[in-house]
């Protein structure tokens, strides 16, 4: 007993130079994967999260939901059509893709943390709108492709978040932009929306939760996981193969990131149970790092 409360108080001492060193820095977090899927992947993320609040850092949630919309859609009849990796958003999957991201996801997860008695906020064209945006379109062999309406971010409401930051309040993002062209809605890759986050407000961190332990040397072997890469490592294991596919758009999202001033990157598994608080709060981590250099 003595030996196991002596293993906790060094967990504890190892922990103390990170809270010291990122108490009021701001760490985006996109929820993703298997984590909106399961209650109990979910409970243990958003107590992480409030950890995290609880000893001096300012989280902020953006999250997504394509399972959950893709089988709403289906409900309705619809069959869910994507384009490079995008869905196809006319106005009746919009409508759908709003309702399960700001009535259904985004309120459980306020729910849930209130439940855990912290304090959260959901931001979204239905409350308080923080994100702008415009349309964009996919392209084919210099052809564009119309998307619907799908959008990327371009403005933020930075003092207004600041503001629910400094008060305590954990915000919780969906995946939506205001048109600053026409007004309507836009449906924004979850990704790409929190990259934009943590560029306008130069976050300390930016982290991916997904069901993936990271970057993989060898994509079949989670075993080979690359814990910690500068921005030239990653072009040289792009440019070398070692990262393709899907990985190379969330990869070079990252590196655009740290070039836009954001500290540190980091893609971790959120099926492994407080994943967030050993990666910030230990030396080892359990993701993958990458750093400016």
């Amino acid at each position: 007993m003595v030996e196991e409360a002596i293993r906790k108080a060094e967990v504890l001492t190892e922990a103390l130079g990170y809270i010291r060193k990122f108490r009021q820095k701001t760490v985006v977090i996109k929820l993703g994967g298997s984590v909106l899927e399961y209650d109990d992947m979910l409970d243990s993320t958003l107590q992480d999260v409030l950890f995290l609040e609880t000893v001096g850092l300012q989280p902020i949630l953006i999250h997504g939901g394509g399972k959950a919309i893709s089988s709403a859609m289906k409900d309705s009849g619809i069959q869910p059509r994507f384009v490079q990796g995008r869905r196809y958003t006319d106005p009746r999957t919009l409508e759908i893709v709003s309702d399960v991201l700001t009535q259904q996801i985004s309120a459980e997860i306020v729910r849930r943390i209130e439940a855990m008695h912290g304090w959260a906020m959901p931001l979204h064209h239905r409350t308080t709108n923080i994100l702008y945006g415009t349309k964009i379109d996919a392209e084919d062999n210099g052809e564009r492709i119309d998307l619907g309406r799908v959008g990327a971010v371009t403005r933020m409401e930075e003092s207004r978040l600041r503001k629910l930051l400094h008060a305590g309040v954990i915000p919780v993002i969906p995946s939506l932009a205001i048109d600053e062209d026409d007004g309507g809605l836009l449906n924004v890759n979850a990704d790409t929306a929190a990259s934009a986050v943590a560029q306008f407000l130069h976050a300390e961190k930016l982290v991916f939760i997904s069901d993936t332990p990271g970057i993989l040397a060898d994509e079949e072997d989670e075993s080979s996981l690359l814990s910690s890469l500068t921005s030239r490592e990653c072009r040289d294991r792009i440019a070398d193969g070692t990262i393709r596919g899907g990985m190379i758009p969330k990869v070079e999202a990252c590196l655009e990131c740290l070039n836009a001033g954001v500290g540190k990157i980091h893609i971790i598994d959120g099926r492994v149970k407080h994943s967030l608080l050993l990666e910030i709060y230990t030396d080892s981590g359990v993701g993958t790092e990458i750093r400016p250099r």
